[in-house]
């Protein structure tokens, strides 16, 4: 096969991962704040989660209506309010977190909890209450009875997880109002995440680059979802 057309194009992905740590840096910001994101958000959800699934209290449906429609909140409104918290003015002010990676995590926790908390409910709910039942008649305290239904709740939750995880690695308006889309003076990201890169390079004329940051996004995605699916596969085959 002839590698005419393909040749020009070589150097550039020899090159270009390596071109000053640009995107190592990047990738390693965009994976920093969103899996951190999406951990703290994951330790928040599941409890609230295992708490609305097992117990009856009063406004129980308006806060699942909360969370349903947190899920489509807009993402700029959220990098607003955000921006808002951690400015000069806002409660947050005294930390001076404007404009840092603190500020891109405080943003894509408040995205990534509304999918995490909402399927992990579902997933919770979804579990047979016979399986509730057993591990009570057996003499299981509560916090027993929570770890038996999150075991059987797994794939679900972790698929919660994920939903969580593309929500947060792949947001460009919040991440880019919080963060400021900042490089250092020799190009090593500070704030700039892959969405926020591809954006700027896109704007800028620079498709190949642009393009080389879009496949380096796709793969890190599809690394999590397989993942994710060997993790609910080995789950299934261990019943």
């Amino acid at each position: 096969m002839p590698l005419d057309p393909v040749a020009p194009l070589l150097p550039l992905f020899v090159e270009f991962p390596f071109r000053d740590g640009y995107v190592r840096s990047i990738v390693y910001v965009s994976l920093y704040v969103s899996c951190t994101a999406v951990v703290l958000s994951t330790l928040f959800s599941i409890p609230v989660a295992l708490v609305m699934g097992f117990t009856e209290f009063p406004g129980k449906q308006f806060v699942k209506s909360v969370i349903n429609t947190g899920m489509g909140f807009p993402s700029v409104v959220v990098g607003l309010l955000v921006l808002f918290a951690v400015s000069n003015q806002g409660p947050l002010g005294a930390m001076n977190l404007i404009f840092t990676k603190e500020a891109m995590i405080i943003s894509q926790f408040v995205l990534a909890t509304p999918p995490i908390t909402a399927i992990s409910l579902a997933a919770v709910t979804g579990v047979d209450e016979n399986v509730r039942e057993a591990a009570r008649a057996l003499g299981g305290t509560r916090l027993d009875v929570a770890l038996v239904v999150i075991k059987e709740a797994r794939y679900g939750i972790a698929t919660a997880v994920l939903a969580g995880f593309g929500r947060a690695i792949s947001e460009v308006g919040s991440v880019l109002i919080v963060g400021g889309n900042i490089t250092s003076a020799d190009g090593i990201s500070q704030t700039r995440t892959l969405t926020t890169a591809i954006q700027l390079e896109a704007r800028q004329g620079q498709y190949d680059t642009a393009m080389l940051l879009g496949a380096v996004l796709v793969v890190l995605v599809l690394t999590v979802n397989a993942i994710v699916v060997r993790f609910g596969d080995a789950g299934s085959m261990n019943r």
